[in-house]
């Protein structure tokens, strides 16, 4: 099976868009500085995008009453072609926006290329920053300096319908192998679901399975990397994540090209037994069929009582280094990641807060938050914090290994050896 057309074109743009990247320069400001004017910013789409929407506008609106003369126009942009867009607003600064949410993954990468503005000044200046969790803070630093204020954190973990469950007098999985048989038991006794929906380009929802057996996406430190997803502990992972593609779970044809958003509006609309979605994923859930027959608990890892680690995800809201408008543009970055936006975000979205005061006020008063606040408790699992891991990510690297796999193109062993070569070649071009 070849892959997606969608899935095809996204990685050619990527390689495109990858091969005119901009040179890596210093993140100074682009010198001007206007106090009126409009703002441009970009924040992803979500799955039940609206009340964050809701959200946002309440920002801006705010924003734009105390910066009179100051208009903030905002475009939701799609997750999955992110990297076509940032690379060309990097290339083109007349198209680039004054703001942006970007993934904590894309940091380094950014960082690289020149894009993002260094803040780390007005973010030591800034009150609620000394709030901010650890792990949150390290995701808009790179070399001791901050490229932004962190926007919410996000872990996965395992959504499974309760009316079915009970229907079928099924156990909740406690390891890895029972959530593969309990997917097969469910697929078996209501062919119309998939016992646990999966997807060959959800990379973050497959990575637990092969950190779980000891495997790792690459080894290494202070940006020098080498890839380790071929290694026999992260193959016996892949198998384990690649077995559940199947007439007995999740058909290739249907679900080889799924990513993760697909997963959690599958399972949202009654379509699965079970996925893995994000805290992030409970409004969306919440607006589903499935609403008030569902629970969540972390995902299994091998041994019973385990939890798999999860990726420790999240996004960041920063300022573009092209802006004309610096002092403005820091200001509505602070606004958009502030304290009281975060705990409406978690209202509103089901986004865990950065600040850990926040954290611990929305987990006391919502049941739901206390089994990814477990998972991330349990020890999460990040990308090697290399500028190459853009180019890794953009590429579809590791959901053209998956999807190889499960269409029976290539084994485990040739696949995930093909998908380090490409990884320790964008590791080698970063330097």
């Amino acid at each position: 099976m070849k892959l997606p057309a969608r899935l095809a074109a996204l990685a050619a743009a990527a390689l495109v868009v990858t091969a005119c990247a901009p040179q890596a320069s210093d993140n100074s400001t682009s010198g001007t500085d206007q106090k009126t004017g409009t703002l441009r910013v970009w924040l992803f789409q979500e799955v039940g995008n609206k009340p964050k929407e809701e959200v946002v506008a309440s920002v801006v609106a705010s924003f734009e009453k105390a910066h009179e003369g100051t208009k903030v126009d905002v475009e939701y942009i799609p997750v999955e072609t992110r990297a076509q867009r940032v690379k060309a607003a990097f290339n083109d600064p007349e198209s680039a926006p004054d703001v942006m949410e970007y993934g904590n993954t894309d940091t380094a990468g950014y960082v690289h290329d020149g894009g993002l503005l260094d803040v780390t000044e007005e973010f030591a200046g800034w009150s609620a920053a000394k709030d901010t969790d650890p792990t949150a803070r390290q995701a808009v630093t790179v070399d001791g300096k901050v490229y932004g204020a962190p926007f919410y954190v996000g872990v996965r973990a395992l959504y499974y319908r309760t009316d079915i469950f009970e229907e079928l007098g099924l156990p909740v999985p406690k390891t890895m192998t029972e959530l593969a048989s309990t997917a097969r038991k469910i697929r078996a006794a209501k062919p119309g679901l998939y016992g646990l929906v999966v997807g060959g380009a959800y990379t973050y929802g497959a990575m637990p399975f092969v950190w779980a057996g000891g495997g790792e996406l690459a080894t290494g430190k202070n940006g020098s990397y080498a890839s380790a997803i071929d290694s026999a502990a992260a193959q016996k992972g892949i198998k384990t994540y690649t077995s559940l593609f199947g007439d007995d779970n999740c058909p290739a044809a249907k679900c080889a090209g799924m990513g993760g958003n697909d997963t959690v509006t599958a399972f949202a609309a009654g379509k699965a037994g079970m996925a893995i979605g994000g805290d992030f994923s409970h409004t969306a859930v919440e607006a589903g069929k499935v609403k008030g027959k569902y629970a969540v608990v972390p995902l299994p890892g091998v041994t019973a009582g385990s939890i798999a680690p999860a990726f420790a995800g999240g996004n960041n809201i920063g300022v573009l280094k092209s802006t004309t408008h610096r002092t403005l543009a820091v200001e509505l970055m602070k606004e958009l990641a502030a304290k009281k936006t975060q705990a409406e975000l978690f209202d509103a979205m089901g986004f865990l807060p950065t600040f850990t005061d926040v954290r611990q006020q929305v987990a006391a008063e919502e049941p739901f938050v206390r089994p990814f606040v477990q998972t991330l408790a349990a020890g999460t699992k990040f990308v090697p914090a290399s500028p190459a891991w853009a180019r890794i990510d953009s590429s579809l690297v590791l959901p053209t290994m998956f999807q190889e796999i499960v269409s029976g193109k290539k084994d485990v062993a040739a696949a995930s050896e093909d998908a380090a070569k490409k990884m320790n070649d964008a590791f080698s071009s970063a330097g």
